[in-house]
């Protein structure tokens, strides 16, 4: 995978250099120029030597005589998904991120990625995988291997394939293991920090132990799913419903062999027949505002569904985002030897 780097070129570098690395970036052309701190001066495309040269000058000319300078930017931690929608549905398909100081932090290429949204992500891995014995006894759950790749690899390529950055992995369990299978994320172009819970938190605890996420918005999901959900989607309805906490939520439909009778004090008032209730299930999957992890004691077993209940008896808004995509807990042994066979058939 190219690093956001092979896009940036210093001030003062002659078009020489530029046109060698232009040439290396092949269709992904375009480099932004910036000076020793790495903050943006302009942009340069094959174009713009082009056109320079047209111009009268040459190739030991200085890059910053024909350079764009005002190139278009997203800043880091920006609440305007618009913006990243128009420059994907437009021509600007290699966009910088900058942070506050105007320092190019990233490069998004939308031919790589299908958004870039402005949350962090909280992956749970710290739990034994129990149910899953003896594949677990010495390689923790999330390294399991489901099509070539770690289940929790599945995780992370997803998310980042929404343009998100920024990770928090919760271990315990054989953790080194997965600090060590993934590292700092440098190669994936993201970037992972590791919390380690020293006793078990519940499935939502260790998240106390954050205090320094990028976003206002934080996802929190466990490491053994397999979904292809669509996380814009998931954050666009969490928005536009001005939600606190959404919950994915997977439908569970329940079959009666036989009419169900509605009565009203012992008198049959209708009845269905063999009729198929749907229910809702918890996902694993959840999307909030990050001043709801105010509501996480510290160091403290707390469980994704005491916060609902926090959340909900303080009367903020908790949400249930029904999904009907392709969703498997790989918790069972069934479950992973479906998940085998799942991942030849399912587009992720």
């Amino acid at each position: 995978m190219r690093i956001y780097k092979d896009h940036l070129i210093l001030s003062g570098s002659k078009v020489k250099d530029a046109l060698l690395a232009l040439n290396e970036l092949s269709q992904d052309a375009i480099l932004f120029v910036v000076d020793s701190e790495d903050k943006l001066i302009g942009a340069l495309t094959d174009g713009d030597v082009r056109r320079g040269l047209i111009k009268g000058f040459t190739i030991d000319s200085l890059i910053n005589e024909i350079i764009q300078d005002n190139p278009r930017y997203i800043t880091k931690g920006e609440n305007n998904l618009e913006k990243i929608i128009e420059y994907r549905e437009g021509d600007f398909r290699i966009v910088p991120v900058l942070d506050e100081n105007h320092k190019v932090v990233n490069v998004i290429n939308f031919r790589n990625i299908k958004s870039y949204l402005p949350v962090d992500a909280v992956i749970m891995a710290g739990g034994r995988g129990q149910r899953l014995k003896p594949l677990t006894d010495n390689i923790p759950k999330p390294l399991l291997k489901v099509g070539g790749k770690a289940i929790m690899e599945h995780n992370l390529d997803r998310l980042a394939l929404f343009g998100i950055d920024d990770f928090w992995v919760s271990v315990k369990y054989l953790g080194e293991q997965i600090e060590n299978h993934f590292g700092t994320g440098a190669e994936k172009n993201i970037n992972i920090e590791y919390v380690w819970e020293e006793e078990s938190l519940g499935t939502i605890g260790a998240v106390s132990k954050i205090n320094n996420f990028e976003h206002d918005y934080v996802l929190i999901t466990n490491s053994d799913l397999l979904t292809n959900i669509d996380y814009e989607q998931f954050f666009l309805e969490f928005v536009k419903q001005g939600a606190d906490l959404a919950v994915l939520s997977i439908p569970y439909q329940v079959s009666i062999p036989y009419a169900v009778l509605e009565t009203n004090n012992g008198e049959i008032r209708s009845f269905k027949e063999k009729p198929t209730y749907t229910y809702y299930s918890n996902g694993g999957i959840y999307l909030m505002k990050k001043e709801m992890l105010n509501y996480i004691p510290k160091d403290t077993f707390f469980n994704a569904t005491d916060l609902m209940e926090e959340l909900i008896k303080n009367n903020l808004k908790v949400i249930s985002f029904p999904f009907s995509g392709y969703w498997l807990d790989v918790g069972k042994h069934e479950d992973f030897e479906k998940a085998h066979i799942d991942i030849h058939n399912i587009k992720f």
